[in-house]
This record gives structure tokens, C-alpha cells and sequence, in this order.
């Protein structure tokens, strides 16, 4: 059960952040991890970038490189909305309810669920034709 938000805007998440993704997928019978970083900083129009890299571990195979930027964009109603770097929409940014993103006949279900100023976490389950995962990612300051 996600933990009750007091902390609502990625605006309360901006900073270096330690990041932590395993990767449960069902079809093909295997668990992915990946070890990295993730910083969240201010940008031009107020927007946050959100990126992350670190390396993807995958049984029987060599570690790759991975990474990915989102934007979390304020709109006119005062809210937030998740995109991908090419300003394609994402999700809203509603830390603490399921949000939902279709992708092509796959439907990913998500929650933000920020526990504190030190740790949040996003986890999506993801269901149809082609993919059967479950995606967990910790975040956490790193420690000093």
C-alpha cells in the first residue's frame, strides 16, 4: 500500500538520488537489475528533468549501459505531467494513485509512492501481449 504523500511536486525531489530497478519479467522467466543514479534538477519554464543511467545486469549476459530522461512539466490546472524527453505524454504526476499508460496493446500501471525527503519508489506492473513485468525502482539519497 503506497505511503501518504506529504511530499506532492517533483519539485520536493530535486537532487542526486541513488537508484535501484529490478525487473521482474514473466514471460521470458528472468530478473533484471539495474544500479545507477538518477537526478532530478529545475529547468528552463519550470520544468524538472528526470534522468537516470546506471548499467542493466541480465543473467547470461554482459552489463550494458542504460539511461533515460523524462520532464515532469507544470500545466495550466496547477498539476503535473510525466513526459518523455521528446515532450510525448507520459502520466500525470500523482504520487500516491495508480496511473496508467497505454503502449501500443501493453498497459503499464504505476504508482509513485514517496515515503520522505530520503526515499521514493515507483513501481509499475505491466500487462499484455507483449511484455508481463513488474518494474520496481528505489530511490534513495546517496548517503555522504
Amino acid at each position: 500500500m503506497p505511503t501518504t504523500p506529504t511530499l506532492t511536486t517533483p519539485l520536493d525531489l530535486l537532487g542526486r538520488w541513488s537508484l535501484e530497478r529490478e525487473i521482474e519479467d514473466r514471460y521470458a522467466a528472468a530478473r533484471l537489475r539495474v544500479t545507477g543514479t538518477a537526478v532530478l534538477e529545475q529547468v528552463d519554464g519550470g520544468r524538472v528533468r528526470w534522468h537516470e543511467e546506471g548499467l542493466l545486469e541480465r543473467p547470461g549476459s554482459a552489463p550494458a549501459a542504460v539511461h533515460r530522461t523524462l520532464l515532469v512539466v507544470p500545466d495550466a490546472a496547477g498539476s503535473w505531467q510525466v513526459t518523455f524527453d521528446d515532450g510525448r505524454p507520459f502520466h500525470p504526476w500523482s504520487p500516491g494513485l495508480a496511473v496508467d499508460h497505454p503502449c501500443a496493446d501493453d498497459l503499464y500501471r504505476g504508482v509513485v509512492d514517496i515515503q520522505d525527503r530520503g526515499r521514493w519508489t515507483v513501481t509499475w506492473q505491466v500487462r499484455g501481449p507483449a511484455k508481463d513485468h513488474t518494474i520496481t525502482t528505489a530511490y534513495a539519497r546517496p548517503v555522504a
